[in-house]
């Protein structure tokens, strides 16, 4: 799938919301991608995770693992598309862990899927968790990067969109963007 394909499924399932939005990583910005919406349809999910199943294969993962919520339905069909092992990490008192009885081998190489990433945090929890346990992240593939290049994690990325997309601190607002009430649409 090309990145003009990709972002038609986000316009046609309504997952491309245009407005104030509160983005989980504290900035503010006119578009929110709301993956779920996106995702509900299987037959979306089986073609987006095609797409980005064909970019990661290469990396030799055994295991595929997402942090919850966003990256579990593409995380989960990659893995599925791949033949892999598919594993969680998930909140708990605030922070992601591993949990359910997950767990890793030392040296085991892992490749961690989320839906969308901007600055990278729960995507660098994941990592952290997968290094501590003793695997190896071999690379992170997400559908949307919105990360305007900014972000990098230390391993090779993929993604089925890379997009320049504004986004604000929330003192340093525009003035048309401040006047419209925000709202965050996404996972807390």
């Amino acid at each position: 799938m090309t990145q003009d394909e990709v972002l038609q499924v986000f316009r046609d399932t309504g997952a491309l919301l245009e407005g104030h939005f509160i983005l989980r990583s504290g900035l503010h910005s006119r578009q929110f991608f709301q993956c779920a919406l996106a995702l509900q349809q299987m037959p979306i999910v089986e073609k987006l995770g095609a797409a980005l199943a064909a970019k990661v294969k290469s990396l030799g993962a055994v295991t595929i693992v997402s942090p919850a919520m966003g990256g579990l339905v593409i995380g989960q069909e990659v893995a599925r598309q791949l033949g892999l092992r598919f594993i969680f990490v998930e909140k708990e008192e605030g922070k992601l862990v591993l949990r359910r009885g997950f767990k890793l081998t030392p040296g085991e190489k892992i490749l961690v899927i989320e839906d969308v990433v901007t600055k990278g945090g729960r995507v660098q929890e994941t990592i952290d968790i997968v290094r501590a346990s003793g695997g190896v992240v071999a690379g992170v593939a997400m559908v949307v990067d919105r990360s305007n290049g900014t972000t990098s994690l230390g391993v090779p990325m993929f993604s089925l969109i890379a997009l320049q997309v504004e986004t604000f601190d929330p003192d340093k607002l525009p003035p048309d963007l401040a006047k419209i009430p925000a709202v965050k649409p996404g996972s807390k």
